[in-house]
């Protein structure tokens, strides 16, 4: 039987976030709410796509199509709001054995490229996946050019002291030593959102780099997500906001999005160490499983990262085009 790929619509969109949840790729950011947050912040067009085996759902591949100039492109996850991941979730296919999984998600994939090919003909595509995607071979069968790229990930189903012991000797001795009376560390709401987002922009103008994610865009995002929450950690010295991290949870997982950028202000305190331990230690108290850090592709970030003993994963960036189209796809921040 024939794998049906169309746009979700009616009864498969009021299913829609029921599939992500049961979905191992599902995210987040795969969320029907998250979907339209983004597409509104992107200028796109949302095209959700669903694939079914007779009755039974086989994937969901949300599109966004963008516009530029009469030319035509495609992204899964838009660019500029840099979200770290979307692409295909599978369905149904946990029990199946290799051959058959294989040949159902080239199916349902195979479908999903001649929808965009029929529907949008882009002269550009581009594609990241989630962790758990770990084969990209029916993307090169499709003309798709594939790039491993990484994160680390923190396992929190340890004891709080034996993750702790786990770490480097200065994380350790950081986290250790800090006076607990010198600072607070707290969930805020908007108003903690929008200082660690202004923090993470001035920083990167700093440095000359166009950080460009709107804060509307994160406050959307944190007042529309049903299932997933948008965590503003932040750290405070008598009341003064020093610095942050924004913290994305979703199922057994959470993921450190954006913030944990170098503090201006003059205290004494390890104040990411102190950071990413709260959302440790909050998240091991709340029975999660996974602290995603969110990148592990820049070497001089990815010292302090290793020192909280994480596991590389692996995920995919896939793009498609000619050299020309990825030239001027380049115009667009955040492609990759």
């Amino acid at each position: 039987m024939s794998i049906d790929v169309h746009i979700a619509t009616g009864d498969d969109l009021e299913r829609w976030n029921g599939y992500v949840e049961r979905s191992p790729q599902g995210t987040l950011w795969h969320e029907l709410e998250a979907l339209r947050v983004q597409a509104d912040h992107a200028g796109a067009a949302l095209h959700p796509l669903i694939g079914f085996k007779g009755q039974e759902p086989v994937g969901l591949f949300p599109v966004f199509e963008i516009r530029k100039q009469l030319v035509t492109t495609a992204f899964s996850p838009p660019p500029r709001l840099r979200v770290p991941y979307l692409g295909p979730a599978f369905l149904n296919m946990g029990k199946l054995k290799q051959r058959k999984r294989e040949r159902r998600r080239q199916r349902f994939l195979d479908g999903c490229f001649e929808w965009i090919s029929a529907e949008l003909n882009p002269r550009y595509g581009h594609v990241r996946t989630a962790t758990a995607v770990d084969d990209s071979r029916p993307f090169k069968w499709n003309e798709y050019d594939a790039t491993p790229e990484y994160t680390y990930a923190v396992d929190l189903s340890k004891d709080k002291d034996d993750l702790l012991m786990s770490f480097s000797s200065d994380a350790r001795s950081n986290i250790r030593n800090a006076d607990e009376d010198a600072y607070e560390i707290a969930v805020g709401g908007p108003e903690e959102i929008r200082q660690i987002h202004d923090q993470v922009e001035n920083r990167y103008e700093s440095q000359g780099i166009s950080f460009g994610v709107p804060v509307e865009f994160v406050l959307d995002l944190a007042d529309r997500s049903p299932n997933g929450h948008v965590r503003p950690y932040n750290l405070t010295v008598d009341g003064e906001f020093v610095g942050g991290i924004l913290a994305l949870e979703y199922g057994d997982t959470t993921g450190r999005w954006l913030g944990g950028v170098r503090t201006d202000a003059d205290v004494d305190l390890p104040t990411n160490d102190l950071l990413d331990w709260a959302i440790m230690s909050d998240g091991i108290d709340r029975g999660l499983e996974t602290y995603d850090l969110v990148g592990a592709d820049t070497r001089r970030i990815n010292r302090y990262k290793a020192k909280f003993n994480p596991e590389l994963e692996t995920y995919y960036g896939l793009e498609y085009g000619s050299w020309g189209m990825r030239t001027v796809a380049s115009l667009y921040d955040s492609v990759k």
